[in-house]
């Protein structure tokens, strides 16, 4: 039988090394009936099994560089369409309408609502290190997981959504900061599990299996 594709959103920027080899480990440890692809081609996002958005570095470099390789109908298409679809770390942030990071730069529109600098009085931003999730909402990501998992954040942004109920999980840090969002086929945190040990594999896999 063919493999499926999980496709992996390359656009010049993002944790592409690091989260690719994190599910070829996952394939290698416990077989999977997805190749893993890195990829900056539409067709094959649209055609993927599930995809992947990773990322890192600045909202507005991100937009651009999205915009300039044709990848934003496709995401959205993709997004649509009840693919299986994950953001990591930046890549949730650039599900939303726009950043605080870049005023005037519009974000995918995939999910309502805006990105909003931490506000964290006394402690150092970015927010860097590991913290505990407190899961809000059922999301195929966190399927059996233990309570309070310890996972691995670097950011100075997070989400706020328009509607509440898409939060699925938040950490504290000067207050409830988003984690994590999901919306039907559609699934994002902030954290980054490629970074989270077997915390953050258990969630690659949970994406794997969903």
């Amino acid at each position: 039988m063919a493999l499926k594709t999980l496709a992996i959103i390359d656009y010049g920027m993002g944790n592409l090394h690091s989260v690719s080899k994190a599910f070829a480990k996952l394939n290698a440890e416990n077989g999977s009936e997805y190749a893993i692809v890195v990829t900056s081609d539409p067709a094959v996002i649209r055609s993927a099994g599930k995809v992947v958005l990773p990322g890192v570095g600045a909202f507005g470099d991100c937009m651009a560089n999205l915009t300039s390789y044709g990848l934003i109908d496709s995401i959205k298409a993709v997004a649509g369409s009840g693919t299986p679809f994950m953001g990591i770390c930046l890549g949730l942030q650039l599900l939303f309408d726009g950043s605080e990071e870049a005023p005037g730069v519009p974000g995918l529109g995939i999910l309502p609502g805006m990105v909003r600098k931490l506000v964290a009085p006394g402690l150092k931003i970015p927010h860097m290190g590991w913290n505990n999730l407190e899961l809000k909402a059922a999301s195929p990501l966190f399927a059996k997981l233990p309570p309070a998992p310890y996972v691995y954040f670097v950011h100075s942004y997070h989400a706020v959504p328009d509607n509440p109920a898409v939060v699925t999980a938040v950490t504290m840090y000067g207050g409830a900061v988003t984690a994590a969002v999901g919306s039907g086929n559609v699934q994002a945190v902030q954290f980054h599990p490629e970074k989270s040990s077997a915390i953050g594999l258990a969630i690659l896999a949970n994406f794997l299996r969903s």
